[in-house]
């Protein structure tokens, strides 16, 4: 099949790179860019493994075309490494018992992470309405919750994660 050339922006590096038209963003990014954090999981944009953040805004990259981010800025879970809020997650996240088989959690990672950046989370209830489309089959969410709701009062108490908006 004849590919294209995609330039973007990934974690902070502009690179380019061959791709097929019909390759999916999430493809682009494990297939050619070997960013693995970035897991395929339906195919449909309903489980939310591969979420990534494009332009600011989490996204499905399952749904997105490669070509779609070009000149975009995308950021993976490889690119928040020294990311505060991450860090907290990790940490509350091994601390609660969020994580089984692990599959699902770079996605709720990153749309924890979206979530707690761009929301004022308070309440099981928040979480569980920011989190509603990740999908997790291995650990039934309460340890996942308790986790989210863990690292959202930690960061009002350091700030390093106050919402934009509160």
């Amino acid at each position: 099949m004849k590919t294209v050339s995609l330039t973007l922006n990934i974690n902070g590096a502009d690179v380019t790179t061959a791709v097929e038209p019909r390759e999916t963003l999430a493809d682009v990014l494990r297939e050619r860019l070997t960013m693995t954090a970035t897991h395929v999981g339906c195919e449909h944009g309903a489980c939310g493994a591969c979420s990534v953040e494009v332009d600011g805004k989490i996204v499905r990259s399952c749904l997105m075309l490669g070509f779609m981010a070009e000149g975009r800025g995308v950021v993976t879970l490889e690119g928040l490494s020294d990311d505060p809020v991450i860090a907290v997650l990790r940490r509350t996240f091994h601390e609660k018992h969020a994580v089984q088989c692990g599959f699902c959690t770079p996605g709720m990672l990153m749309m924890a992470r979206d979530l707690l950046k761009n929301r004022h989370v308070t309440s099981e209830r928040d979480v569980r309405d920011g989190m509603a489309g990740q999908i997790c089959r291995c650990t039934g969410y309460a340890g996942i919750v308790r986790a989210i709701l863990a690292a959202a009062e930690e960061l009002r108490r350091t700030s390093a994660g106050a919402p934009a908006s509160a």
